[in-house]
Parts: structure tokens; sequence; C-alpha cells
């Protein structure tokens, strides 16, 4: 292989974009502290005064100990009207040496209630656990539906009992542990499940509790009779374990996990002792560009993320502004696409159509590292067939099987986000560093070409343009776009899983190759017409 070298000056740039980069990062770590900190001291107060464990200190006891837990969007939900983190925990731990998809309940927000966020963040959980071949393992205490958002959240939450379902069928365990409601639609969770445990006097698992029994029917019952788990146990058969106490509860489902006899399909790492790399991660802060107009060489990650820095890079002298080549991930042989320049030209649509085969002749997992504009426009290109490569490139993207990881380090702009293997495009998992922004183009072009077609149409009419309003709507379109399109606010609407710090980079996608070898890893036998 070939070591990258590094051409990084601490000079003025460098400083400037580590500076603006750390900004990123407090606002990052302020939303995450909204999130950890569930319904607010009170309700957080109130849940251990009932000799309860808050959602992180259950998962913390269901890993194993001193082993990672990779949480999956832990913003969601962030610049909406409803708390961040969307009242539910999800992430990928280690089990008894098994990788789980995690699932556990925030009941210190409004009971752990289920509200169009959280249903979100509960599918795309569902959706990593059967893509990667993960156990899905559910730490249950939910009221059930948020009442006020019913009308959001009925119809497409019934996926989750689905998918539950097809997890099963798939030959993908799940696990749930009860430790306090789960009504209605909630009590399908366990309903659903492969494996339950329900804890004495503490789980309450029925379709209506008393109240509505009482309307409905007229009949007069208590909690135990109607939903406990000592009944659920002995008389429906519904618990397949009584734990005595929460701890008892997470010991029960270790004990399940253990008993999985769980095996992963996918190879192992070609390298057991991978070497790190040779750069220090902590000089990323510095390498992406604090001015999304101002490109960086992607070199200078990889080499900062590789195994001992090692890249042997595919078409070096043609189509520049995408980095190709292949290197190995703690242990992972990988294939990588990284932006360069901001834009992709056909030249470099083609190398990547090329390269994506490649990758999945030799069943090797594909990294896209985005920074793009999107495909360059023009009289000039448009002649030289730039719709049709950037076709060929996403063809190609669209029908490859091997297993995507994308992370935005910058912009992802336009048709180049779908290129670059972006959200519609199904990666396995998507992240994005604070710095970077998504959106159909820069706010300054939108803003631009709004203020074109107004202008068109002035003229069109026969009447004067005002400039005065053309520069208050600039200014307004500009600021618009500026917010939906950073990174917490996609993030919390669970257009990526999650928000990383640049320096996390290596170990975050080390995690979820890992996890991606959960399961086979095959590339396509054929492709769609490719219009050359």
């Amino acid at each position: 292989m070939t070591t990258l070298d590094t051409t990084v000056n601490p000079s003025a740039p460098f400083v400037a974009n580590r500076a603006a980069l750390l900004e990123r990062l407090a606002e990052l770590d302020a939303a995450l502290d909204q999130a950890r900190a569930g319904g607010g001291e009170k309700y957080v107060a109130r849940h251990h005064k009932r000799g309860k464990l808050l959602a992180r200190e259950r998962i913390e006891l269901l890993v194993d100990a001193d082993s990672p837990f990779l949480e999956l969007s832990p913003v969601a939900a962030y610049g909406t009207d409803f708390p961040v983190g969307a009242s539910v925990v999800t992430g990928i731990g280690v089990v008894e040496g098994v990788e789980c998809l995690i699932v556990a309940n925030d009941p210190t927000v409004r009971g752990g209630a289920v509200n169009p966020w959280s249903l979100a963040k509960t599918r795309r959980a569902g959706e990593i656990a059967l893509a990667n071949r993960l156990p899905m393992v559910n730490l249950v205490e939910s009221a059930g539906a948020d009442l006020p958002t019913q009308a959001e959240i009925f119809i497409p939450g019934g996926r989750v009992f689905r998918d539950l379902t097809r997890l099963s069928a798939a030959g993908i365990p799940t696990v749930s542990v009860v430790f306090g409601n789960a009504t209605a639609g909630g009590a399908y969770v366990p309903g659903m499940s492969d494996h339950v445990i329900m804890i004495r006097d503490r789980s309450q698992v029925y379709l209506a509790g008393p109240p509505l029994v009482k309307m409905a029917t007229g009949e007069v019952t208590d909690d135990e009779s109607l939903g406990g788990a000592a009944m659920h146990a002995g008389t429906s058969g519904l618990a397949d374990h009584l734990a005595e106490d929460e701890r008892d509860g997470i010991r029960l489902a270790r004990q399940c996990v253990r008993r999985l006899n769980w095996r992963k399909h996918g190879p192992s790492p070609r390298t057991a002792v991978p070497q790190p790399p040779k750069y220090d991660p902590d000089e990323l802060l510095g390498i992406a560009s604090a001015d999304l107009k101002v490109p960086f060489d992607p070199r200078e990650v990889l080499a900062r993320i590789l195994d001992g820095s090692d890249f042997d890079e595919f078409k070096p002298a043609y189509g520049g502004a995408l980095v190709t080549g292949w290197g190995e991930l703690h242990g992972y042989p990988v294939g990588v696409l990284a932006n360069a320049r901001g834009v992709l030209f056909s030249e470099e649509a083609q190398k990547a159509a090329q390269f994506i085969q490649l990758a999945n002749a030799s069943n090797t997992p594909l990294i896209f590292l985005q920074n793009t504009t999107g495909y360059m426009v023009g009289t000039e290109y448009e002649q030289r067939g730039i719709i049709k490569h950037g076709a060929l490139m996403i063809n190609a993207v669209s029908n490859s099987t091997v297993p995507h990881l994308t992370v935005n380090l910058g912009a992802s702009y336009g048709a180049g986000n779908y290129g670059m293997c972006g959200r519609a495009y199904d990666p396995r998992f998507l992240f994005t560093w604070p710095n970077a922004k998504s959106a159909v183009m820069g706010p300054a072009q939108l803003a631009g070409v709004l203020s074109i077609v107004a202008r068109q149409a002035a003229a069109a009419r026969g009447r004067d343009y005002d400039e005065d309003s053309d520069a208050a709507m600039r200014m307004m379109v500009e600021q618009q776009i500026e917010s939906q399109s950073g990174a917490l606010f996609l993030s919390g609407r669970l257009y990526d899983d999650g928000v990383i710090d640049p320096r996390d980079t290596r170990t975050v996608l080390g995690l979820c190759l890992s996890a991606i070898h959960n399961g086979p890893v095959k590339g396509a036998d054929g492709y769609g017409i490719f219009r050359m």
C-alpha cells in the first residue's frame, strides 16, 4: 500500500478552521446535554425516587462493561416542538459479545409517550437492525401514543410492530424487557418479541387500562389482574421470564442474548491488530474549511482515519475532483469515494461508476466522504453529457449492494448528494460533521435564482422591479436556507444517524463496519442500463 503524506500546516487558515469547528461542537454538546437531561431534573428525580433507572442507566447495565455504545439519532426532534432526543434512546451496543440494536424508552419525558419523532427514530433503529442483521433489545416503558399527535403516528406507527415480526422472520432475534407501563399499542412490542421479560410489581402490559376497560365493558378490574407481570408469567403466558427488579430483568436480558448462539455472517477483519493512522486525528478540526466555498484535500482526512494511513488511489490522474481508492479501517477492507473539489464533472462521474463496480466485484464495503456542490452546469458541460454521466454514477450507487457508509464532511448540495450516497440512497449509516450543510443548493445561489426568476416575471409583465424588496427577499431566503441546511437541523429530522465530532470519525466508522459484518457482504450481480 501507499502511505499518505500530509501537508497540514498550523497556520492562520488552520487556526481559523479549528476555531469555527469548535464553535459548532459547542452547539452540538449543548444539544446533546438537552437530550441526556430527559424530562428535566424534576422528572428525573421523581423517577429515581420510585426506585427506577433512567434509560441510559439501563443501557449501561445491559451492555458489556467497558464496551462502546454507538448512540444513533441523539438529537432527534432538535428544532421542533418536541424534546431533543425524542423521548427514546437508540444505538448499537455489545451484549454478551453480541452487537445488538438497543431501543430504550425515556419515561421521564411524558411517560415515554411516542410522538412523531420518537416513532421515526424507532423505525430507523428497526431498519438498521434488519439491514445489518443485529439482534434487537427493547427496554420498554411507554405510556403509548402521544394523543395530541395521534393523527401523525397512529397509521404509520403500525409499522413498528410489523418490523419486529419481520426481524423475527429473518432469523434476527428480538428481546423485550418491560420496566413499567406498556399500554395500548405499546403492549405489542413485547407481544411481538421473541423473548419477553417482565418485572414483578413493576410491569403492566395491557391493551386498555382499568378506566378504559370499565368504560368499554363495565368490568371493574385492577392493574395487576389486568396486566401485571405475575399474571402474564403465570396465566397469559406473555412473559417468558419474571424478574424481581430492574437489575434482575437486565440480567435476564443478557442471559437471553448469551443463549442466542449468535454468529456473524460477514468476513472477519483482515488484520487482527490494525495499525492506527500515522497522523493525529485532532488535526481534523483544522482541516475542514470554515468556508464551505474553500475546498480541502480529503486525503488529509483519510490519512487520519485509515489503518496505517495507507491508501492505494485509483485513477489518481483522471477526474481529480473525486478521490477514489482502497484501504483498511479497523482491519476491514474498504473502498473510498471522497470529494476533492466541490464540483463533479463527467470524468468524476465515470470514474466513480467504474470504481463502484469494482468494489461490488470484490465484495468490498464503500465509504463516501461528501463535500460537493453538485454536478457541473453550463452549455459546454451539457453538450459533453453531464446528465447521462451523472446518471451513470447515480445508477451505480443505486444498484450497488455492498454496504455503504456516508459521512458529510462539508457541503452536500444538489444531485451531488445523490451521487455521493445521501440519505435517499439508503447507506447503512450516514453521519455528519458539525460544520456540514446539505440542501438543493447554497443559500446565495438559491436566493439568486429566485431573484432572477422574479426579475424575468416582472419584465414579462412590463413592470419595474423593486430592488429594495429584492434585497429583503434575498436576505430572508439566505437566512432560511442557512438555518435549514445546518447539521443539527437536518439531524433533528433524522436525515442522518447523528452529528459526530470529526475526531471520532475513525471510531464511529469502525463500529459501523463491525456491525455491518453481522450480515453477509456481497456485491451486485447486475445493474440497470448505463447510458454511455
